[in-house]
């Protein structure tokens, strides 16, 4: 008797589990755009296929040297199928007051052309809508500049580093790795 009760339980919760995890799959794998610095828009559909790696950055930050980790990471493995976007925010007030002054800054200072937003909320306030998913999937809030969120190639979220992991840090690297074409 018992053990016909565990095994009809184990079922519903496989079951359960089966269903949880279809849905998931199907809710990791969302389409966002993003208002470009360089005015127009970024489309995540642009970006399928590939790994992306997403960074809130600051100009004015402590930590503004991973821009230049940024871009090299970008000419490294751009190639080779990794996609890094800049998201400048403001929401820890070490941002400059406009967008054309960062995309300047960042051009000047780092040689930055990899892809950037306009400068967008990512963890107060009206959060972009691909910030607000990565709360929902994860409950990862950039707690300050410099946090990463590494996508796969099919969009789903491989993991999350807050602002002393660097960008081309071994983890980081360890995860998107073999997603890079030979």
């Amino acid at each position: 008797m018992h053990r016909r009760l565990f095994l009809s339980f184990a079922t519903v919760v496989s079951a359960a589990f089966t269903g949880l995890s279809r849905r998931a799959a199907a809710e990791s794998t969302p389409h966002f755009t993003f208002p470009s610095i360089d005015g127009g828009m970024l489309d995540s559909a642009d970006w399928r296929g590939r790994p992306v790696l997403v960074v809130n950055t600051a100009s004015l930050c402590g930590f503004a040297g991973q821009l230049r980790d940024m871009q090299t990471m970008q000419d490294e493995y751009g190639p080779q199928g990794l996609v890094v976007v800049a998201v400048p925010s403001n929401d820890f007030d070490q941002e400059l007051d406009d967008a054309a002054k960062v995309k300047e800054y960042c051009t000047i200072e780092y040689g930055i052309t990899l892809p950037m937003t306009d400068i967008l909320p990512v963890a107060k306030g009206e959060v972009h809508p691909f910030y607000r998913w990565v709360r929902q999937q994860t409950g990862f809030v950039p707690k300050w500049n410099f946090s990463k969120v590494l996508l796969d190639p099919q969009g789903r979220i491989l993991g999350t580093w807050g602002s002393f992991t660097k960008p081309d840090g071994r983890q980081i690297h360890a995860a998107f790795a073999p997603y890079l074409a030979g």
